[in-house]
């Protein structure tokens, strides 16, 4: 890297085997917590609907809760899914997070479900095909930007202090980085869903960036990546996720299982390759390991920020793993300041 290259947490609330959602919940918390301690610039969570090993339903809430216990760290949702909701509703209630903690909130938008269909319709999503349209006035409740003409120019959202949300355009297609460019907007590339299109979706959202809710681009790529002491330690810990794939494809629904369970389970030869496709770009190893992919990765990319994700069982592997990560970042650091 030419320079060093801020690190943030993307975290789903992930519940276990053996643990119930209310401590999922409280585990990041605490998760956000150990973040903060080793420098990671950002904690977001995700909004995901109708999972049994996802306890992330209300970013906001968890914000909330996130900020109250932490001190600078920059806390907001990795994503809102703005189809599932009213903008102006997303507008109050991020702008009261914001009141409460100014300059700390990130209010990340998408435009995916999140979730099922039967969930969807409960949730009374509107059709994302309107998602730019439901974007902007979400920008313009934000800032009382609507036109004196527009039938909301008469609402205020409130409350409003002396900074506002940092609103960030969320995606994992060339479709959401070119909207993003053109708006004007930060832009975080969804890697953890798949990195095969990260570098170009990036550059296109670069080299068409056009000034507006910022002066200049800047682009967040989220990866899934495991850390550990040893490279059979980090794979031992990710086989955790790789079962919970090959669980969640077959319809078991249920908790994430544990690096144990992976290893009792009578894998077939029809199993492992889908688990090793599920896998093939999540970043698994030790600190030198990870370290060369990282750098590899923002070479490859041109991304600003890395947003790192994990499927982890155990919460103590969990901040293992962010801290490997945040030495390997820190002894960049030192080297470029040698």
């Amino acid at each position: 890297m030419s320079r060093p290259i801020p690190l943030s947490v993307l975290d789903f609330a992930v519940i276990g085997t053996g643990q119930s959602e209310a401590a999922a919940l409280n585990q990041s918390v605490e998760l956000a917590r150990h973040a903060e301690a080793l420098g990671y610039q950002r904690f977001w969570t995700s909004e995901h609907h109708n999972m049994a090993s996802v306890a992330s339903t209300a970013p906001d809430l968890i914000a909330m809760r996130i900020a109250d216990r932490t001190t600078y760290i920059k806390v907001g949702a990795g994503g809102v899914m703005l189809p599932n909701h009213a903008p102006f509703s997303v507008a109050e209630r991020y702008l009261t997070l914001e009141a409460f903690h100014p300059d700390r909130i990130d209010l990340g938008v998408g435009r995916a479900p999140g979730t099922d269909g039967v969930a969807a319709h409960a949730l009374r999503r509107s059709d994302a095909a309107h998602y730019a349209q439901q974007l902007a006035e979400l920008d313009c409740f934000l800032h009382d930007g609507f036109p004196a003409n527009h039938p909301y120019a008469q609402i205020s959202a409130m409350p409003k202090g002396a900074s506002r949300p940092k609103l960030i355009v969320l995606g994992s297609s060339l479709a959401s980085a070119q909207l993003a460019a053109a708006q004007g907007y930060p832009f975080g590339f969804a890697g953890h869903f798949s990195l095969q299109l990260a570098a170009s979706a990036i550059r296109a959202y670069k080299q068409h960036f056009v000034p507006g809710a910022t002066a200049s681009p800047y682009a967040i790529l989220a990866a899934n990546v495991v850390a550990a002491d040893t490279q059979e330690k980090a794979e031992w810990v990710a086989r955790s996720g790789k079962l919970g794939y090959i669980r969640h494809a077959r319809g078991m629904l249920g908790p994430l299982p544990s690096p144990e369970e992976a290893a009792e389970h009578p894998w077939i030869q029809e199993e492992i390759a889908a688990a090793d496709a599920f896998s093939a770009d999540h970043i698994v190893g030790d600190g030198t390991s990870v370290g060369q992919k990282l750098r590899a990765l923002v070479r490859e990319t041109g991304a600003d920020e890395l947003m790192i994700n994990a499927t982890i069982h155990g919460f103590e592997d969990h901040k293992r793993s962010l801290e490997i990560i945040a030495d390997v970042i820190a002894a960049e650091r030192v080297a470029m300041r040698a």
